[in-house]
């Protein structure tokens, strides 16, 4: 395994921008201060470790975290998005794909997962087309968080022998 300076470097600002912003009461959209924003920010730490630290098993992590934080941020934000176990097979599936593409290897799953999400997502379209169906805090606490973000600038930056 290789150096690992991206993923905790990366959770730390991010985690230091979100508190900092919440204390300061910095509202980015509606709904940013839930749980989706906090599995945005470790996937993201996944995908930099993935890509940056060419630590490429982290790819998967790291886009099902980061897929399933925005897909459950537009669930809260547009009420038509779609909010069904096949969206998430999707973002499995694309995870696959990604990580299939730099290591060589799990292509096939991403295939499977694709059909998967497709079949999920418009099952009842594939049944009718089938025809199986017929129906339808204060001064220095306030400042904490950019202490996170300094040491995660650090990790992320500075190299070490």
């Amino acid at each position: 395994m290789k150096q690992q300076r991206f993923f905790p470097g990366i959770i730390l600002m991010g985690f230091g921008a979100y508190f900092y912003l919440q204390k300061s009461n910095i509202l980015l959209f509606d709904g940013f201060f839930t749980w989706p924003t906090i599995l945005l920010i470790v996937g993201l730490a996944f995908l930099f470790q993935a890509y940056g630290g060419q630590d490429y098993q982290f790819i998967l992590p790291g886009v099902i975290l980061t897929g399933f934080g925005i897909h459950f941020h537009l669930v809260r934000q547009f009420p038509n998005w779609p909010d069904q176990i096949g969206i998430f097979v999707l973002i499995i599936a694309i995870g696959f794909f990604l990580q299939s593409q730099k290591t060589k290897e799990g292509f096939l799953y991403s295939m499977l997962f694709f059909i998967l999400a497709l079949l999920s997502l418009f099952y009842q379209n594939v049944i009718a087309w089938l025809g199986l169906l017929r129906s339808g805090q204060e001064d220095l606490w306030h400042f904490w968080p950019i202490l996170l973000i300094l040491v995660g600038a650090y990790l992320l930056f500075v190299k070490r022998k």
